[in-house]
């Protein structure tokens, strides 16, 4: 089991705008092939670096591994994504808190896999998210509270099927004890009151996305 807090992925999407996720010292930070390049912008030390490395040269995979961080490559031909593969790497070194960023930009089939990554049976013991600055998703089969400020947008998606029961706390809609269909808006754009919301529901799983203004980029503290 891992000792560390948490592990951050950095996958080969677009930035969106100038936000970043906040950083902490001890993160575990996993670079998914080009994703290396979001790393190196923010002055990281990689701990581990995971892909085919279609989109690295191998300089810069020297580089690594001579700064100590530990290379997993595959195959080009191959059944999963660099970063489902990463993902398995971080759930087998005993990592529950998990951060995917720079993961939802460019193509549309890339953001729509990796989203249904949060789906994955075996994430039920931990916690993974998308963060990217200015929005973070988590997905929640029971109960989810997060902090939030006045006015941020808060989306409730019911997914792979209906969402059951599902009640609100801190939003300016509220749902109680509601039953939210995929195929319908319901959960669209509601809005936070204070600082922190709850989601619940008895049955399915729901989306959240939050949407949050837009920080400064924030580098790893040291």
């Amino acid at each position: 089991m891992s000792t560390r807090a948490r592990a951050v992925l950095f996958a080969n999407g677009e930035a969106r705008g100038t936000s970043s996720i906040k950083l902490l010292p001890d993160d575990f930070i996993v670079a998914v092939d080009g994703g290396l390049r979001h790393a190196r912008a923010l002055g990281l030390k990689v701990c581990l670096l995971v892909g085919d490395f279609d989109s690295i040269q191998e300089d810069e995979l020297a580089r690594c591994q001579s700064e100590g961080a530990e290379i997993l490559r595959y195959p080009r031909q191959k059944d999963q994504t660099d970063l489902e593969l990463a993902l398995e790497a971080v759930l087998a070194r005993g990592y529950t808190d998990i951060v995917i960023t720079r993961a939802l930009g460019g193509r549309m089939d890339h953001s729509l896999a990796n989203l249904a990554l949060l789906a994955r049976p075996d994430l039920k013991d931990a916690l993974l998210r998308f963060d990217e600055g200015d929005v973070e998703i988590f997905l929640t089969r029971k109960a989810f509270r997060a902090e939030c400020q006045p006015g941020d947008i808060v989306s409730l998606l019911p997914w792979q099927g209906e969402a059951r029961g599902v009640r609100t706390d801190g939003l300016a809609y509220p749902l109680e004890r509601e039953t939210m269909l995929p195929w319908q808006a319901r959960g669209i754009s509601n809005v936070c009151l204070g600082e922190e919301f709850s989601v619940s529901l008895e049955g399915g799983a729901l989306l959240i996305i939050h949407q949050r203004p837009e920080l400064p980029n924030q580098e790893a503290e040291s």
